[in-house]
C-alpha cells in the first residue's frame, strides 16, 4: 500500500484508523443494494408469470 502524508487536524484520528473503522462495519450498503435489486427482478418475474404466461393457458 502506498502511504501518503496528509496533514492532520489536531484531535483528528489518523486516516488509516478511519479506514479500518469503515471496513469493520462491513458491506451493509452493498448487501442492501443487492437485496433490493434481487427483489425487483423476482417481482418482475412473478408479474410476467401471473399476468402474461398463465392467462395464455395450457399448450396442447
Amino acid at each position: 500500500m502506498i502511504e501518503t502524508s496528509v496533514p492532520e487536524q489536531p484531535g483528528e484520528r489518523p486516516q488509516h484508523e478511519q479506514v479500518d473503522e469503515i471496513v469493520r462495519r462491513g458491506p451493509s450498503g452493498a448487501l442492501a443494494l443487492a437485496s433490493i435489486a434481487t427483489a425487483i427482478v423476482a417481482a418482475l418475474w412473478f408479474a410476467f408469470y401471473f399476468l402474461v404466461f398463465l392467462p395464455r393457458g395450457v399448450i396442447h
